[in-house]
This record gives structure tokens, C-alpha cells and sequence, in this order.
């Protein structure tokens, strides 16, 4: 199934390009990508389910072509979730199947808990839970240590070290870190750094973690428990697929443990593969996606 392109104006004030395909009739699956890539993170997926399913993946605010709003407030979870919906509503999506990945998945994460009536499945690759990624990172010092790349990150002056480093060095020593670049052809490669040189691109991906509101203690710091993880925390009613690559060495395998408290119907897919799951292994998680669309049909 041919795959189109189009830009869409959102009443949230971004511009998002968004990939689309397959019967417009047919059940819809909206794809979140994450940090730091694009659309083309499901480049398989989309491939592969378009035969079925209307397919559908923006490139969120910030990256590849859309809109890069310049304060890091707009890009607080909120302001994604919105496009999402809007995105969905430009679309006339009353209910859909969100799959997110990476910050795709923490935002399909948050908008699943804050508009269930909208989001028919949840589906989610190697994306915590928000309540069990921060317990975590207090608890659990193998996750703690994982995640110190984000505070590397919110640095004000990490563009600075990313403009003496170079994009090519960036993609070398801090992406491959956690990616099989040996699945990575030289066109992917080139595609990653087209996007990432569009003007404003690197510091509006930043800019997610930097207007995020999980708290990343330093390796060693003592910190106070946050309240809310000795408050209850809603459940997910709608059935959930999580898929792990479970070789992730940012997001640990912990990120499953308790899961299934806060998501009545869940379904975990453990997968022979690292963080970028979706090509690095993009048939088990195909397979995946399609066994869990089939068995949870509406």
C-alpha cells in the first residue's frame, strides 16, 4: 500500500508533516515516534500494516520538517497529547489505536490515562509507565544510572558541546550507544542527519526533556520520595500491549516490573533486541502489533 505525505495545520499552532496510507475506512492506528528520530522510526510498521489498517505517523512537534515552537514550555507532554487529539480530530478519528515508542510512547502513555474515550488500544515499544519510570529512578540505581543521559541533556549549554562534537560524532558515539547501527543502511543514516540539521531541530528535540517533569536524581543524590508514589495512581482500562526490547540499555527491563497494577488488560511481548525495537526487530514486532490488533478486535 502506497504511502502519502501531507502537512497538516493544527489548531494547537504547530504544523506537523504526517505519513499516511491504507483504506481510509479501515481501523485506524495512529504511531508516536521518539527521541531521536521521526516518522520513519516505523518505517516496517507502516509497511507492513498499511495492507489492513489506516496508518498513520506524524512527525511530532520539533522534529524533521514540523513546527519547532522556540520556548521549552511548548514542548511540556500536554502540548504533544494536544496535537495528537487535534491530529485525530483533523482526521475525523473518533477512536483510534495509539502505538507509541520512546517519547512517542510516553506520550501515548499520558494520553491514553487522559482521553480514554478516545483511544480504543494502547499499544507501547520500550516506553515506561510514567508512575514506574519515576519510581525507578528513585528506587532502583540501575535505571537511576541509565537515565543520566537525560540530565546530560537539559544542560543549557549541551548545544554548545553538540556544535564543537559535530552531528556525525554525536550519531556515533551517543546514538549508536543504543542503537544496532549494523541494521542502519547509509541512506537511514543520512536521513537521521538531514533531519537533525534542520535549523532549530537538535534544541527542540532537547527540549522534550527539558520540559519534562520527571525528576532524574544525580547517580549518588539523596533525594525526598516524591508524594505520588505513595498515592494511588489511576489504572488503564483499555487493553495494552507492551513490546520490550529487552537488550535496552536506557530503559532497562525494571520498566515491566508492577506494571500490570496500573493496566487492567496488558499484554507484555519480551523481544530479542535493544531500545530502537521497531527495526531492530521490526517482524517479531510486527507480528506482535498484528496478533494483539486480532485478538483485542473491536
Amino acid at each position: 500500500m502506497t504511502l502519502q505525505q501531507q502537512r497538516f495545520h493544527l489548531p494547537t499552532g504547530v504544523e506537523l508533516d504526517v505519513t499516511f496510507g491504507g483504506p481510509r475506512d479501515g481501523e485506524a492506528l495512529i504511531f508516536l515516534h521518539g527521541f531521536p528520530e521521526s516518522h520513519r522510526t516505523w518505517r516496517h510498521q507502516l509497511a507492513d500494516l498499511s495492507d489492513e489498517y489506516f496508518v498513520v505517523a506524524p512527525d511530532q512537534r520539533g522534529y524533521a520538517g514540523s513546527s519547532k515552537p522556540p520556548n521549552v514550555e511548548d514542548y511540556a507532554p500536554d502540548k504533544p497529547v494536544a496535537d495528537l487529539i487535534a491530529l485525530a480530530d483533523a482526521l475525523e478519528l473518533k477512536r483510534f489505536t495509539l502505538v507509541g515508542h520512546d517519547w512517542g510512547g510516553a506520550i501515548a502513555w499520558m494520553a491514553a490515562l487522559k482521553h480514554p474515550d478516545r483511544i480504543e488500544r494502547l499499544i507501547i515499544a520500550n516506553a515506561p509507565h510514567p508512575f514506574v519510570f519515576q519510581r525507578t529512578l528513585i528506587e532502583d540505581r540501575g535505571q537511576r544510572e541509565a537515565s543520566q543521559y537525560i540530565r546530560t541533556f537539559r544542560d543549557p549549554l549541551f548545544e554548545t558541546k553538540l556544535g564543537a562534537m559535530g552531528l556525525e560524532k554525536f550519531f556515533e558515539i551517543s546514538f549508536m550507544r543504543h542503537a544496532d547501527g549494523k541494521l542502519l543502511s547509509e541512506e537511514e543514516k543520512e536521513t537521521y542527519l538531514d533531519q537533525w540539521r534542520t535549523p532549530g531541530a537538535f534544541t527542540a528535540m532537547l527540549n522534550w526533556y527539558r520540559a519534562s517533569a520527571v525528576i532524574v536524581p544525580a547517580t549518588d543524590e539523596q533525594i525526598e520520595r516524591p508524594a505520588f508514589l505513595d498515592a494511588p495512581f489511576p489504572t488503564l482500562k483499555m487493553p495494552v500491549l507492551v513490546i520490550w526490547g529487552m537488550r535496552d540499555t536506557a530503559l532497562l527491563p525494571v520498566q515491566l516490573d508492577g506494571l500490570s497494577a496500573y493496566v487492567d488488560d496488558l499484554t507484555v511481548d519480551e523481544v530479542d533486541a535493544g531500545h530502537f525495537v521497531t527495526w531492530e526487530a521490526p517482524d517479531e514486532v510486527n507480528k506482535a502489533i498484528r496478533a494483539f490488533l486480532h485478538d483485542k478486535a473491536q
